[in-house]
């Protein structure tokens, strides 16, 4: 009986041992969410899009709406290459705030050049954000040259 398991374990060992070297694969890139307060939109100038989500409170519920959506589908704003940056604080004073100058709850989209190119008054779904950003020429531009075959 003894050499039967014996057997057994010098059959496993390799696989045993090769489950340990496998390394893990790698994290793939996770959306980011920016407070306004730490960050210059220009900084964002050629190379992401800004989805600005703001509003008087964080406790607003179409805030909180857009943000639940926002991160319950983050890939669909990874490909177009978006950051999203948030102020739920009126008296932030941020450089994105005095921008924009949102009343009540405010919905943006910065494109690449710097550009205001949506104001939404209420929260949009992340398919129509991704929509209404697909249609924007430098993301038509991007489309193009990523899969040329479409010329």
């Amino acid at each position: 009986m003894k050499s039967v398991l014996v057997a057994l374990l010098v059959l496993l060992a390799p696989h045993a041992a090769l489950a340990q070297t496998v390394e893990p694969e790698a994290a793939a890139p996770a959306l980011m969410i920016l407070d306004a307060a730490d960050v210059d939109p220009d900084d964002f100038l050629w190379t992401l899009r800004i989805v600005a989500v703001m509003a008087d409170s964080p406790n607003d519920p179409a805030f909180q709406r857009q943000m639940r959506d926002i991160e319950e589908r983050p890939g669909d704003l990874l490909i177009r290459d978006v950051v999203v940056i948030v102020d739920s604080d009126r008296n932030s004073g941020s450089l994105l705030r005095q921008r924009l100058r949102p009343r009540g709850f405010m919905l943006a989209i910065i494109d690449k050049d710097g550009e205001i190119k949506q104001r939404r008054p209420a929260p949009r779904d992340v398919r129509e954000i991704g929509d209404m950003i697909d249609r924007f020429t430098l993301r038509r531009q991007e489309m193009l040259e990523r899969l040329p075959a479409g010329r």
